[in-house]
């Protein structure tokens, strides 16, 4: 499986050794996600300044898509690998939960379809009535 990523830089250049930690975050990212999925992901990393804030504040922002399915978070940080690292962690924390879920859903469905099938019950799942 290969993740097609898009890496922005903002207000800063884009060296190869931001390019490289973030290509091998993404790698990370390979595990939580099946080999038939399409994987298309776009990160922004960059420097913001606000009127409000002193010194340089880094932000990661990761918007990923799986066959369909999108995530996305931003982290904002003082370090900008800090930022890149509580991204990445956020965006697996989606995915995984939307993994659960769906899971879950398939189980509770599949019990109701049994039930109904062995006459215990006479609520169709799929109408829920």
């Amino acid at each position: 499986m290969n993740i097609n990523a898009n890496i922005k830089a903002t207000n800063m250049e884009l060296t190869s050794a931001i390019n490289d930690y973030v290509n091998k975050r993404l790698d990370g990212i390979k595990k939580f996600i099946k080999d038939t999925d399409k994987v298309v992901a776009q990160v922004e990393v960059g420097k913001t300044t606000n009127h409000h804030k002193q010194g340089d504040v880094f932000r990661a922002e990761f918007n990923i898509e799986i066959s369909g399915t999108e995530f996305y978070t931003f982290s904002e940080k003082e370090d900008l690998y800090a930022a890149i690292d509580d991204a990445k962690a956020e965006i697996v924390r989606q995915i995984t939960s939307n993994k659960d879920r769906k899971h879950t859903l398939f189980k509770r469905g599949a019990k109701s379809v049994k039930k109904m099938l062995k006459g215990m019950s006479d609520r169709n799942p799929f109408t829920s009535k």
